[in-house]
C-alpha cells in the first residue's frame, strides 16, 4: 500500500464513533450524497455491530472548542473480506488529507481483521474519488447499472487486494 500509514493531518484523531457523534454525521452525509442519506437511526445501529467498524475523524474545533468530527467511515468485515460503505468528509474540510487518512485507516483495519479483498462502490462521474481509490491499489472488478438514484448513475465495483508476500501483486 504505496504512501498508506503517513502521517495524520495536523491536530486529526481518528477513533470510534459514539453516540454523541451521530448528529454530525448525519449533517456530514446529507450534504455529501445527493441518494437518499443514511439516517441517524441507520448510523446509530451500526455501533454496537462487531462486524462494524464506524470511525470519525476529529479535528480541533474553531476557537479553541474541543475536537469536532470533520468525517467519518463506516466499514463491514465478513469472513475475509471487507466493505467500505461509506466515506465522507465535510465540505469545509475536504482536499486536506481527511479523506486519504480515513481510506488508509480502513485499509490498515480491513487487512488487520483478515479481509484478503477490500470492495467499495463509487459513482462512475466521482472523478476525485476514483482518483483517491486509484492511488490506493484499487482497481475496477464490476459494473453497477443505474446503481445511484439522484441523479441516476451507475457505479463501479472496486476491489483492493492487498500483495502477497513473496507472490507480487494479485489482481
Amino acid at each position: 500500500m504505496a504512501g498508506v500509514g503517513a502521517a495524520p493531518p495536523a491536530g486529526l484523531l481518528l477513533r470510534p464513533a459514539t453516540a454523541s457523534d451521530l448528529d454530525a454525521v448525519v449533517l456530514i452525509e446529507r450534504v455529501s450524497f445527493s441518494d437518499p442519506p443514511w439516517s441517524r437511526r441507520s448510523f446509530a445501529s451500526l455501533l454496537d455491530d462487531p462486524r462494524v467498524r464506524f470511525t470519525v475523524a476529529c479535528a480541533p474545533a474553531a476557537g479553541g472548542g474541543g475536537n469536532a468530527v470533520v468525517g467519518y467511515m463506516v466499514m463491514w468485515l465478513v469472513a475475509d473480506e471487507a466493505e467500505l460503505a461509506n466515506l465522507a468528509v465535510a465540505p469545509a474540510r475536504r482536499r486536506e488529507g481527511i479523506g486519504r487518512y480515513l481510506l488508509d485507516s480502513a485499509m490498515a483495519e480491513a487487512l488487520a481483521g483478515g479481509a484478503k479483498s477490500l470492495y467499495l462502490e463509487v459513482r462512475e462521474s466521482n472523478v476525485a474519488a476514483r482518483a483517491l481509490y486509484g492511488g490506493r491499489g484499487f482497481l475496477a472488478v464490476g459494473r453497477r447499472s443505474a446503481y445511484y438514484r439522484n441523479p441516476t448513475e451507475d457505479a463501479l465495483l472496486l476491489r483492493y487486494r492487498p500483495p502477497q508476500v513473496g507472490r507480487g501483486a494479485v489482481s
